[in-house]
């Protein structure tokens, strides 16, 4: 019993203190920020650090979790610490599979990979790499954000139907998004004085 209160602290105090709402003797607002500041205080509990940039948006999810429950029972859904506990941590689950599905890697994580292979002994070369290197992240970088998505996984070797898979849309409007992405970019490229 003690090894679940330390798990989750706010499981310490009674029911009474959970009483969130009106018929709680409070009102609608104040049931709503004890609400809201229980299921924060569950939520810090299962959120792995990785994830504290995204707690605000997962806590909102599980206010609105819980709020649609009260509105199917009428407010008289007992909401008791365990009941918290378990929508924070559905929620965290929940968004751990919505990124895992769409396998999401951040820009920055791409260009802090291993630098491409260049041929030793030829500085020239080396840095007009780099300049391109560059010039086509700065390029990127401009492109609205769907487009941006399609041609980064086009210039990583992923055909239409990959990228598809990937993103989560149909392959009409990715190979779209592609030629036009690839069109802007070259445009982009040229303004620069790179030519693809």
């Amino acid at each position: 019993m003690r090894s679940n209160d330390a798990r989750r602290p706010f499981a310490r105090r009674g029911i009474l203190e959970l009483r969130h709402g009106p018929w709680a003797g409070a009102s609608a607002d104040a049931g709503l920020e004890t609400l809201r500041r229980d299921l924060g205080r569950a939520l810090a509990s299962v959120c792995p650090a990785s994830l504290a940039d995204r707690r605000e948006d997962l806590l909102q999810v599980a206010m609105m979790k819980v709020v649609e429950l009260r509105g199917r029972t009428q407010g008289q859904a007992e909401l008791t610490p365990a009941y918290l506990y378990r929508v924070a941590y559905t929620t965290l689950i929940d968004e751990l599979r919505r990124m895992g599905a769409r396998k999401e890697v951040a820009l920055e994580e791409v260009e802090q990979g291993p630098a491409q292979p260049v041929a030793p002994g030829d500085p020239e070369r080396a840095a007009g790499a780099a300049q391109i290197a560059r010039a086509v992240r700065d390029c990127l970088q401009g492109l609205v954000q769907d487009r941006r998505l399609a041609v980064t996984l086009h210039l990583q070797g992923h055909t239409v139907p990959e990228a598809a898979e990937l993103l989560g849309w149909e392959a009409k409007r990715t190979e779209n998004l592609i030629y036009r992405g690839l069109s802007a970019l070259r445009a982009c490229l040229s303004l620069k004085g790179v030519q693809p």
